[in-house]
């Protein structure tokens, strides 16, 4: 049974930085491509960083150069690192994978920047 455990959300003051991370079980980890997604309530999921399995990575492009993601294949994690924040980065962060057809999502984890 494939799960992803989301972790490191928190409080941090505008302007600060924060490290996500997700560990996935239950999939091949080597050849799955995994994104970050976040959600403020009210509003739709949206898609903050997406990287491949040979590490290509791809950014909403609002985040790009204050966010970055990578993954350790030997570990099954895949982080998000997150700098700069701004209060507009405030919402429930949410790693997925969409792997042999179906989706997976994480439990997700609350980030609150304040301002």
């Amino acid at each position: 049974q494939a799960r992803l455990v989301d972790s490191g959300g928190g409080l941090v003051q505008a302007g600060g930085s924060m490290r996500l991370s997700c560990a996935a079980s239950g999939i091949n980890f080597k050849i799955a491509t995994m994104d970050w997604y976040r959600q403020v309530p009210g509003k739709q999921r949206e898609m903050v960083a997406t990287i491949t399995s040979s590490g290509l990575t791809n950014y909403a492009d609002s985040l790009k150069g204050r966010f970055t993601v990578s993954r350790n294949n030997a570990w099954n994690t895949v982080n998000l690192q997150m700098n700069n924040l701004e209060p507009e980065d405030t919402a429930v962060y949410y790693c997925h994978s969409f792997y042999c057809g179906r989706d997976f999502w994480g439990q997700g984890t609350q980030v609150n920047v304040s301002s």
